[in-house]
């Protein structure tokens, strides 16, 4: 009988007049094995307790500049330099100072998939072979079970570094295998497809769903984690990437990728229908038997409500729209986008945190909000986008840095957002 298996994510954050520290998202998995982890958030050391030191330069060096009609160029080249002397040691390890000095498998993707838009060959190749080297969930005889990565990596009880949690998570995986078919393609390195043939493989068999009736959902990690019956399953709206499952589909056509593509606008525009805002939720349940979607249960650490991990479903439905001129985006993003408009048209600002009656929860905004809306606004509202970027997003970046210096997520989810979609060659987007 497998465990029970709670996953739950932990905001941390700490506001300073102007200025708003990046929250953290913390998932916790009991395994089968029954035990929990439990990580506290601390002030990063001046010398980190990991086995390698944090680096005061980098030997890594980006082999050239954004196209030079890239919008914020300037902001996106400096920091990004900043972010690998900053985040990456040596070795490749992306580190999370806020958490422990832990790495996840979303920091080796992010870093992966903003090396290869910005051609940057060694970083790429050194973040996905230290998560190669470390993060293959492994079986009891030390061998890979599959070619997904174990989510948490950090120091352990017994004071050894390794896999804290062995479970996955699958928007990192996704994010890797987008970067390793962008890498693919835009350096002539075969290698790195199949790799992520291999991990589409593996994604599609462990991370997808078919209910009664043959939609196929994504989950956001394993099954016995995401599906406690028969008739429910818990999605996360903010994993789904339709620009991601139409490359998969391109160089995997063994599997139905674009299945994935119709059944997540299904959930993002159903779902967001469970908020009086429109808004999408962090989590959300289907009942596979009705088709409805439902808040998460009472009981559950997992909420439904728009906070740090839905941001991210303006970025990924924003990308799909700018890749793939999808008209589902647009249409997503002009409807779920209105009530945020309206607070921000109101007063400049919105609440970092809305339940589901569309209320504020919360007295603090957040910049990885703003900069995650960045991109659906410059496809729906550009006046109001460039407001938004002067206004809320600007002000908060100082010589490399959004907020902190230590705020990891913060300074991932501001790059993707600044980013405009002409940074990305189009032939990288087309079959090869």
């Amino acid at each position: 009988m497998l465990g029970l298996v709670t996953v739950f994510k932990l905001q941390h954050f700490i506001q300073e007049s102007q200025i708003l520290l990046r929250t953290l998202a913390l998932m916790t998995i009991l395994s089968p094995l029954g035990g929990c982890v439990s990580i506290s958030f601390q002030e990063p050391p001046q010398t980190p307790s990991s086995p390698l030191s944090r680096p005061t330069s980098s030997p890594i060096a980006s082999s050239s500049p954004l196209p030079v009609s890239t919008a914020n160029q300037d902001i996106l080249e400096q920091s990004w330099d900043i972010y690998r002397k900053q985040f990456i040691q040596e070795d490749g390890r992306v580190i999370d100072y806020q958490a422990s000095d832990r790495s996840t498998s979303e920091g080796q993707a992010y870093a992966m998939l903003r090396a290869v838009i910005v051609n940057d060959p060694n970083t790429f190749d050194l973040t996905l072979t230290w998560a190669e080297d470390n993060l293959h969930r492994l079986s009891a005889k030390g061998e890979p079970t599959d070619q997904l990565w174990v989510w948490l990596w950090g120091k352990q009880p017994d004071g050894t570094w390794g896999p804290i949690d062995r479970n996955f998570a699958s928007d990192a995986d996704i994010d890797a295998i987008t970067a390793l078919i962008l890498a693919a393609r835009r350096w002539n390195r075969p290698e790195y497809l199949d790799l992520a043939r291999l991990k589409l493989r593996d994604l599609w068999e462990f991370s997808t769903f078919e209910v009664p009736g043959g939609k196929r959902y994504l989950l956001p990690g394993p099954k016995e984690a995401f599906v406690p019956s028969p008739a429910t399953i818990y999605l996360n709206p903010s994993y789904l990437a339709p620009y991601a499952f139409r490359l998969f589909a391109q160089v995997d056509p063994d599997r139905n990728w674009l299945s994935l593509v119709e059944s997540s606008y299904q959930v993002l525009e159903k779902s967001s229908k469970v908020s009086a805002a429109g808004l999408p939720s962090d989590w959300i349940a289907l009942d596979t038997k009705t088709g409805q979607f439902q808040p998460m249960p009472a009981n559950s650490k997992l909420q439904s409500v728009y906070s740090f991990d839905a941001y991210r479903v303006w970025w990924r439905v924003a990308w799909d729209a700018q890749w793939f001129e999808s008209p589902e985006a647009l249409r997503y993003l002009k409807n779920a986008t209105q009530h945020l408009q309206k607070l921000w048209r109101s007063s400049s600002r919105i609440p970092a945190r809305i339940d589901l009656q569309g209320k504020s929860s919360v007295n603090y905004d957040a910049t990885s909000q703003y900069a995650m809306l960045y991109p659906a606004l410059r496809l729906i509202d550009p006046t109001a986008a460039q407001q938004l970027l002067e206004q809320n997003l600007l002000p908060r970046y100082n010589e490399g840095i959004w907020d902190d210096e230590s705020a990891y997520y913060t300074q991932n989810l501001a790059w993707l957002g600044l980013l405009p979609a002409k940074a990305i060659d189009p032939k990288l987007l087309k079959p090869q």
